[in-house]
């Protein structure tokens, strides 16, 4: 093996590096869950989302083509049996467009926690962890 070609592998094996770090930092707040910002409050009363009113819900959007989207569906079922005063609402993106709208949905799995008044208070793309639901919905019980 010459000098070149040590080059070559190296700057390969550097690009490849460089290329897996950068991915890592964009996808790191992936499955995070993030306080929703109160200014931007939506209504979602004329959606119909079927949010509860006693308590807090978890909405998750998802259509029949996101894979991810079956794993948050099993956090959240995990998360909704443990705390038995959460409600669980799932949304198909491809089918109510309009809900996805108004709450900017831009990537799925989106996942958002309501509280009892129908506001935002938590909200994350990918698929969060149990503990994550746990700890963001606890506060939020009457």
């Amino acid at each position: 093996m010459n000098i070149s070609t040590a080059v070559v592998i190296a700057v390969v094996i550097g690009v490849l590096g460089l290329g897996a770090i950068v991915g890592r930092l964009l996808t790191l707040r992936q499955g995070m869950l993030r306080a929703a910002d109160a200014a931007t409050h939506v209504d979602t009363s004329d959606l119909n989302l079927g949010l509860s009113t006693t308590g807090p819900t978890i909405l998750h959007f998802s259509a029949s083509w996101c894979g991810p989207c079956s794993a948050v569906r099993r956090v959240v079922d995990q998360t909704c049996a443990a705390i038995t005063e959460v409600a669980h609402v799932e949304v198909d993106m491809d089918a109510n467009p309009e809900a996805a709208k108004r709450l900017s949905v831009l990537s799925l799995p989106t996942t958002i926690i309501f509280d009892a008044a129908g506001h935002p208070r938590y909200r994350t793309t990918g698929v969060p962890t149990v503990a994550d639901l746990r700890s963001a919905v606890q506060p939020l019980l009457a």
